[in-house]
């Protein structure tokens, strides 16, 4: 098994604090976002490499970064240039998750997940669930418990044992408060769909949430719903109230 970090976004909506300093290594709770996610990954048995996927200016800051702490796990770190120079010129989310897979040459079962994203549950415990689900795609889910703060996320509706029925991005009328998160895990026969899903020219490569919806006409995918907290650093307003809620977790386990 492997992990791929999407971080190829140039975080414009953060500016000033993201133009010198890629996103998933801004603080939070006196940690870069990604330290976080590398100790839940360390935690999983059977994982063999991390690959950050990021972009040509911020390439050199994650390197520096995986320099000071690939060494602390036991899986190997690596990160990709995905050799774009602009927000305009960037490849997107599916775009760099196939750009990774066919530069890595990638065969293995994947988990995949946005390198801002921050949460609080166990990376073992939705494993678990999604190779219950398995040979089918996992797909982490957020109750954001509001219609009206779903819309501003891509919303999925479930069927029986907690299988997808529709996903659609930020509607006016939400159909559930269950937000898709940016964490999916791929059996490795699954891996596939991103080319394919590329090579259907009606399809955009920028939004995960498009390949999902497309994905769910496909074949059944499962949803793994959180049960502790999850924040996606989407704007400086929920950086700052990540940043007091782990830096209250990490007084408490200090």
């Amino acid at each position: 098994m492997k992990a791929l970090i999407l971080a190829a976004g140039y975080g414009t909506r953060m500016y000033p604090l993201t133009k010198k300093c890629p996103k998933p290594l801004l603080p939070v709770g006196g940690r870069p976002i990604l330290d976080y996610a590398l100790e839940k990954l360390g935690r999983l048995k059977g994982l063999k490499e991390a690959i950050i996927v990021t972009n040509h200016k911020f390439f050199l800051n994650f390197k520096d970064w995986a320099s000071k702490s690939g060494d602390k796990y036991s899986f190997a770190l690596k990160v990709l240039n995905d050799g774009t120079k602009s927000e305009s010129g960037r490849l997107g989310a599916i775009g760099d998750i196939n750009f990774a897979l066919s530069r890595k040459n990638v065969s293995d079962d994947l988990i995949i997940f946005g390198g801002d994203n921050l949460f609080e549950e166990d990376l073992s415990v939705f494993l678990k669930s999604a190779l219950r689900m398995s040979p089918a795609v996992t797909i982490g889910v957020y109750d954001v418990r509001k219609k009206s703060q779903a819309s501003r996320y891509g919303v999925v509706e479930l069927g029986a044992r907690d299988k997808i029925v529709s996903f659609t991005e930020k509607p006016k009328a939400p159909k559930s408060t269950l937000a898709a998160t940016c964490l999916y895990y791929i059996p490795k026969e699954k891996l596939g769909y991103f080319k394919k899903y590329i090579q259907d020219s009606r399809n955009e490569r920028d939004t995960s949430g498009s390949f999902i919806q497309w994905l769910v006409k496909q074949e059944e995918v499962g949803a793994f719903i959180f049960k502790k907290r999850w924040f996606d650093i989407g704007d400086p307003l929920i950086y700052q109230e990540a940043d007091k809620v782990f830096g209250s977790i990490n007084k408490r386990n200090n």
